[in-house]
């Protein structure tokens, strides 16, 4: 078609399209969450939607409504559910704090019991108890504060929340009932050749499928058995450490131990010696053998990205994009290699010929 325009007419056309989409995409903006969300879904639901379609005969509409129906009781209430309990807690340990709760100064006092040396150790840098008891109780205060304020947003920010949940769900409606239609229309649009486009649009969809259903089942899981050991030990906020502790093993390598350990290392250092031996054991052979194990099944072949690749492109996203990086972030990262390998695949043929 650009053949048969003159130069300028051409040229001006495509800067059309592309202040077009420009401002499209920008007006879009605000629901970017929204839409990345509605993606997540339509790309992770739709092989029930073909089974519902395809195999059951039934109707596309009503295939549809049942697939995002059950996106909504499988992930998004449960998570609703669990973030809500945890902004509670948060909400209940500020108030403890607030109080003037003892436990923290108590805590000092059987570290100097236990091992008195260590405050020793601490005063000679200039940190004697009393200063370290105010420090932690500021911290704990200002900690318990953050939580507090975002479980007041939380709960504040229902009707927000409900309204880009219906927003979530009517738009995965439409991308799993017309995926493979807005898929072909995309690949017909898009001016980077079919088969490239087919293949980019391919490593998304198992990058997103692995990413989604690996990373956020090994982090539930590792989440479920932190607070479980916790609620076990007696641990104040069982939950909301649990929850910590989820959010945390979304990062590769490092994830719920940043959580555990240091408790650990604190009920021992108090003279809970064989509470923080029995969490140390059962962190490192039970909630770190569920990531060795689950991880390189749900995730690794998927993505077939090296380990630090996705703590790189992982942390990375989390920086960028907040809570949506654990997907963005490999998703990026994907691109970044599968545009290379295409590029290095055609010069090779390019060479051969």
């Amino acid at each position: 078609m650009f053949n048969d325009m003159p130069r300028f007419e051409a040229r001006a056309f495509l800067l059309l399209l592309a202040i077009a989409t420009f401002l499209f995409g920008w007006l879009l903006q605000p629901f970017f969450d929204v839409l990345f969300w509605a993606m997540v879904i339509g790309v992770l639901f739709t092989p029930l939607y073909r089974a519902l379609h395809e195999s059951r005969g039934l109707g596309s509409n009503l295939s549809a409504l049942i697939t995002v129906l059950a996106s909504l009781f499988v992930i998004i209430l449960p998570l609703a559910w669990i973030l809500y309990s945890c902004a509670m807690e948060g909400l209940l340990l500020y108030e403890k704090l607030a109080a003037g709760s003892s436990s923290l100064a108590d805590s000092v006092d059987r570290v100097r019991e236990t091992f008195p040396a260590l405050l020793d150790l601490a005063a000679r840098f200039g940190y004697s108890a009393d200063q370290l008891k105010a420090t932690l109780s500021s911290t704990a205060l200002a900690a318990g504060s953050f939580l507090a304020k975002n479980a007041v947003v939380f709960t504040g920010g229902a009707a927000h929340f409900l309204t880009n949940l219906a927003l979530v769900l009517y738009i995965s409606f439409f991308l799993v009932r017309d995926g493979r239609t807005l898929t072909a229309l995309l690949i017909r649009a898009l001016p980077f050749g079919d088969h490239r486009e087919r293949l980019l649009f391919h490593k998304f969809a198992g990058v997103m499928r692995a990413t989604v259903k690996g990373s956020l089942l090994v982090a539930i899981a590792q989440g479920t058995l932190g607070g479980l050991i916790f609620w076990f030990l007696d641990i104040h906020a069982a939950l909301l450490w649990g929850v910590v502790m989820t959010i945390l093993s979304l990062i590769p390598i490092v994830g719920a131990a940043l959580v555990w350990v240091p408790t650990a290392l604190f009920l021992i250092s108090t003279g809970d010696y064989w509470q923080g031996g029995l969490l140390i054991a059962y962190g490192a052979c039970v909630i770190d053998l569920a990531d060795n194990i689950l991880r390189p099944v749900l995730v690794g072949r998927e993505t077939k990205l090296p380990d630090f690749l996705v703590l790189l492109s992982t942390l990375g996203g989390f920086t960028m994009f907040g809570m949506d990086g654990f997907v963005t972030g490999p998703m990026l990262a994907v691109l970044f290699i599968t545009v290379w390998q295409i590029f290095m695949e055609e010069c090779e043929e390019g060479k051969g010929q």
